[in-house]
């Protein structure tokens, strides 16, 4: 029970550390939260910053995410951690990055919304579920424009592919997949209340093509 413990907040500190906001301090004390959609997360450092900002953001979150469950999740130290399970260690401490992104005691429980680090964490676990999660944000993107509700539904196939290939140790990426799309359907609950009641900006580019989209 220690080692969890031990593992799961060195992994919410971790996930503490904001890109988005490391980058703006780094580039004169922007505060991205100030602008756009609000959020620290990397959609929206495109959306204010540019290019170059956001894939510095991106590297961060999705570095982290993959720390915290491949390495974080695996470190052994002798009298201290007993060898737990290291498939239910990697879980745990893939939910407490995501948790700290979202929540980060760094800056004022303020963060982003947890997607990229997600995609770190899946990295760090198993990275053959990236491809359903990807194949479906990107389907969703190009049919209906809202990368919120992309990055909802991509979360969804996470936790669809985990469960198919649930088996033995790999019910733990059955609870990790739960939980996250949970959480990533809470993150944007605001883009849902947008999506319902009409307000919600579609993306004007399809940013992997270069295409132009219609819409506001």
């Amino acid at each position: 029970m220690t080692e969890v413990l031990v593992k799961a907040i060195l992994a919410y500190l971790l996930g503490s550390i904001v890109g988005g906001l490391v980058v703006g301090r780094l580039r004169g004390g922007v505060d991205i939260r100030r602008l756009g959609s609000g959020n620290a997360g990397g959609t929206n450092a495109l959306r204010t910053q540019g290019k170059a900002f956001a894939f510095w953001v991106m590297v961060i979150d999705i570095g982290k995410g993959w720390l915290a469950t491949r390495v974080v999740a695996r470190l052994v130290v002798p009298g201290l951690f007993s060898g737990v399970d290291v498939d239910w260690l990697a879980a745990v401490c893939g939910i407490a990055v995501i948790v700290g992104h979202v929540y980060p005691v760094w800056y004022g429980f303020r963060g982003g919304k947890g997607v990229a680090t997600l995609l770190g964490a899946v990295l760090g676990l198993d990275p053959l579920l990236l491809v359903p999660m990807l194949i479906t944000w990107l389907v969703a993107v190009i049919l209906f424009g809202f990368v919120g509700l992309a990055s909802i539904l991509g979360a969804l196939a996470l936790a669809v592919a985990a469960a198919v290939r649930t088996s033995g140790p790999q019910s733990a990426l059955l609870g990790f997949g739960v939980f996250a799309a949970a959480l990533i359907a809470c993150t944007h609950r605001a883009n849902i209340a947008r999506m319902l009641g009409g307000t919600e900006p579609r993306a004007r580019r399809l940013w992997l093509f270069g295409l132009r989209r219609g819409g506001a």
